[in-house]
């Protein structure tokens, strides 16, 4: 039995990390680091989760999915640029002050385990705040230097989103009803045929079907 959400109940991004490696793994092989990808796709997951209303009648995947490969096409239409938070940058600066002064004293490259006890931060976040000051490399710069060999990309598929979307959607269907577009759209059955399977009339069939494309378009429009 699925368990109702309460009225004021504000999902938990963290709970839906999987919907960002969802979509993240879509996009692979398509130019941008997977890391940037995943990256871009938790900022989506957090605008969703803030921004989703318990009195749409939907379930948070269905409305977070959107939000989530809307996040990550923009990193495609940025150029692949990662946008760093302020805290992010300023976290940055301050263990570069911390990691020079530590050269200064003993001539080593200091651990991030001793970067983090010195600036009271997490390893993970000392990490994010080494890679957010680091200066970008280009892999498909030719070995002369004298510029940047620029490897074309095709756009992400924009029926991703749509398909991802119409996943989520179906599967808050009663059983019957998802049978029922299944034989139809998914199997290609006629109507007739598919109320030979459901137990129905042709028309019975057509009245239902009308009425759940219909209903699947205006949330889906939402």
């Amino acid at each position: 039995m699925k368990q109702t959400q309460m009225p004021d109940q504000k999902p938990c991004a963290e709970d839906h990390l999987g919907l960002v490696h969802l979509c993240a793994n879509r996009f692979r092989n398509r130019g941008i680091p997977y890391e940037d990808l995943y990256s871009a796709g938790c900022e989506g997951l957090v605008k969703a989760a803030n921004a989703f209303d318990t009195n749409r009648g939907v379930q948070f995947s269905t409305y977070a999915v959107p939000v989530i490969l809307g996040e990550i096409k923009r990193l495609f239409r940025d150029g692949g640029t990662v946008h760093v938070s302020r805290s992010l940058r300023e976290l940055s600066m301050k263990v570069q002050k911390i990691r020079e002064q530590l050269i200064k004293e003993t001539g080593d490259d200091p651990p991030i385990s001793l970067l983090a006890e010195r600036s009271g931060a997490s390893t993970e976040d000392i990490s994010l705040a080494l890679c957010a000051c680091s200066p970008v490399v280009s892999l498909t710069a030719p070995d002369d230097g004298e510029g940047q060999i620029d490897i074309a990309v095709d756009a992400p598929d924009e029926r991703i989103g749509d398909r991802l979307a119409l996943r989520q959607m179906m599967s808050t269907l009663e059983p019957a009803d998802r049978m029922l577009l299944e034989y139809r759209y998914y199997h290609n059955l006629t109507q007739v045929q598919t109320a030979q399977k459901l137990g129905m009339t042709q028309v019975q069939v057509s009245r239902r079907e009308k009425k759940l494309l219909l209903y699947l378009r205006q949330e889906l429009l939402r």
